[in-house]
């Protein structure tokens, strides 16, 4: 089940009525209450959200969401109007999983919520190993959790899946071309600088936990990304 949070009701029939096409069980709410009551008696799979909204805004349900124990794993994807890399940046860093800036098409937005689906479900890799580690950070697949000196650090669906790719490959550099397709999958339809965007917000919560360890995850001018030897 999905569940997208739109007041304007024509992009929410449409956007419920593509994914439904797409074969999908989808339901339309024009704002937090009625959303956060379908969801005590339906938790749904997947959550689209636009920011502004009457009331309480978009970014706040996902706060809200994100501090419920039954659904802070859930993936998010923001739609907006906002589009802005600090709109971008804001929805990704209070935890949104992926964003798609209005006006969309139908086919990217199926596109981006099978990738995401498929991200969320799908099991750790085994060839990389379930729990990975070097220096501070450590990474556990199965238990979906990252600690920086045995701290905590709360990462959505896909910093979790980016953090895991870059450390799976130690001291390799990654084009963001390569992210793209291990983290986002091959449907991704998207521009690079959604890695960028990503990589800023990991830094961010990596480092807010140990100042420098998010020099960890270095750039590679004109290439890629690579996570380099501990500190």
């Amino acid at each position: 089940m999905i569940y997208y949070v739109e007041d304007d009701v024509n992009i929410r029939d449409l956007a419920i009525y593509a994914l439904k096409q797409a074969g999908f069980e989808a339901q339309g709410f024009p704002e937090a209450d009625e959303f956060f009551a379908a969801c005590k008696t339906r938790v749904p799979d997947l959550v689209l959200l636009d920011i502004m909204l009457p009331g309480t805004d978009g970014l706040e349900i996902l706060r809200m969401i994100r501090d419920d124990a039954s659904m802070k794993t859930l993936p998010v994807m923001m739609l907006t109007a906002k589009g802005t890399e600090y709109d971008t940046v804001c929805g990704l860093d209070a935890g949104a999983d992926d964003y798609l800036a209005k006006p969309f098409g139908m086919m990217e937005l199926v596109s981006r919520v099978n990738a995401l689906l498929r991200r969320a479900h799908a099991p750790a890799a085994e060839d990389a190993g379930d729990v990975l580690a070097s220096g501070p950070i450590v990474l556990t697949s199965s238990a979906h959790t990252v600690t920086v000196d045995g701290e905590p650090v709360a990462l959505t669906l896909k910093e979790f899946d980016l953090l895991r790719a870059l450390m799976a490959n130690e001291g390799r550099v990654l084009s963001r071309s390569q992210l793209l397709e291990e983290v986002w999958g091959v449907t991704y339809v998207g521009e690079t600088r959604t890695v960028d965007v990503h990589i800023q917000t990991l830094r961010q919560k990596l480092a807010r936990v140990r100042e420098g360890v998010d020099a960890l995850i270095t750039t590679v001018r004109g290439v890629g990304y690579c996570f380099k030897a501990a500190l």
